[in-house]
C-alpha cells in the first residue's frame, strides 16, 4: 500500500552534520504511527527517493541538514516545489540528496512528487570533503529532539486532513515563523 504521508531521512553518516536526517528518522521508526505513514532512511539514495516520489504520494516530509547561514542546531520547516528546483541538467548524480536536486530528479522522470515538506538543522561542521567526519556536532545532536517533535506535530496536522500547514501555505517556499534554536529560542524569519 503507498503511503500517504513519507517521512524520509536524507544524509551522508560519512560527513558528519550531513548524518542529521539519517539520525531523526532512525529516532521516528521507533514509535507508532497512524496508518499511511511511513518513516524511511534513504540516506545518499536519491535516485531510489526519486523513483518513489513519482509513485503519487500525498506528503513527504524531507529530514535533512540545510545550510542556511544561522546558528547551528537551528531546525528549519519549509515547504519546497517543483518550481523550486529551476531547470533540470541531463547529468544526474544519484547519490545528490540535496533536496531540490531530488526534486530535479522527479521532474526528469516525469513525476509528480505531491507535496514537499522539509524540516532542516542548520549543520555545525560537515567535515573535509575527502577525510569526513564520523558523528554529530553537539548543537546538532541536541535539534534532533527539537526537529522529531515538529515532524509529529506535521503528522497530527496533515491527518486531520488540514489544508495549511502551521504558517505555510501551499506553494509558499519561504522559512515558516518556527525556526528554533537548539536551546529552546525561537527566531524570526
Amino acid at each position: 500500500m503507498l503511503p500517504r504521508i513519507l517521512i524520509a531521512g536524507i544524509g551522508n553518516i560519512f560527513r558528519g552534520d550531513d548524518e542529521f536526517g539519517c539520525e531523526v528518522v532512525h529516532r521516528l521508526s521507533h514509535r507508532k504511527w497512524p496508518d499511511g505513514v511511513c518513516v524511511r532512511d534513504y540516506g545518499i539514495r536519491g535516485m531510489d527517493l526519486a523513483f518513489v516520489l513519482t509513485e503519487g504520494i500525498e506528503t513527504t516530509i524531507l529530514v535533512d541538514a540545510t545550510p542556511q547561514g544561522s546558528t547551528p542546531g537551528t531546525v528549519y520547516t519549509m515547504e519546497l516545489s517543483l518550481e523550486d528546483a529551476g531547470e533540470s541538467n541531463l547529468l544526474i548524480d544519484a547519490h545528490s540528496m540535496h533536496p531540490l536536486n531530488v526534486l530535479r530528479m522527479v521532474r526528469t522522470l516525469g513525476g509528480n512528487p505531491g507535496r514537499i515538506l522539509l524540516v532542516g538543522c542548520e549543520p555545525e561542521d560537515l567535515g573535509d570533503e575527502l577525510e569526513g567526519k564520523m558523528g554529530l556536532s553537539e548543537p546538532v545532536r541536541t535539534a534532533i529532539d527539537i526537529a522529531c517533535h515538529r515532524i509529529e506535530e506535521l503528522v497530527e496536522e496533515l491527518s486531520r486532513d488540514t489544508d495549511d500547514i502551521s504558517t505555510m501555505s501551499s506553494g509558499d517556499t519561504s522559512f515558516t515563523q518556527e525556526a528554533v534554536t537548539p536551546s529552546g529560542g525561537e527566531l524570526q524569519s
